[in-house]
């Protein structure tokens, strides 16, 4: 089965995956649906986080990688519907992005900054806004 991943740099040296932090562990999102990947890779450019690419490989493929990195990998169902907080997650990425702009070089800090902004107090406040739409 073919699922629908975001990556970063796709057939470059770089090549990155798109991956969220959920609850301690790193969580690569695999698209059912084509159009959900390409809304989430929208959202997250909206968020001038850098432009993934949507693209189509074997699930197992990127569960046996994601086993191999340590990391999780979720299907994100066509028809998906958020059950938490954390499952929103799954349709709209969290409103506190890290900061990628040299993810290839290096790990970035994942502590928030509050000279930039970054509260819990502010990010649970963005979260019930997206809730909304």
């Amino acid at each position: 089965m073919l699922v629908h991943v975001l990556l970063f740099d796709a057939g470059q040296d770089s090549e990155g995956i798109h991956s969220l932090e959920l609850s301690g562990h790193t969580v690569v999102l695999m698209f059912e649906n084509s159009d959900d990947a390409e809304r989430y890779a929208g959202l997250l450019e909206a968020q001038d986080f850098p432009t993934p690419s949507v693209e189509a490989l074997d699930r197992e493929e990127v569960e046996l990688f994601c086993r191999d990195a340590g990391y999780e990998a979720r299907l994100v169902a066509a028809g998906f519907v958020p059950k938490t907080e954390e499952d929103r997650l799954m349709l709209a990425p969290p409103s506190a992005n890290r900061d990628v702009s040299n993810w290839q070089e290096s790990e970035p800090d994942s502590s928030p900054d509050p000279s930039k902004g970054d509260s819990p107090d502010l990010d649970a406040v963005r979260r019930r806004l997206e809730g909304l739409l």
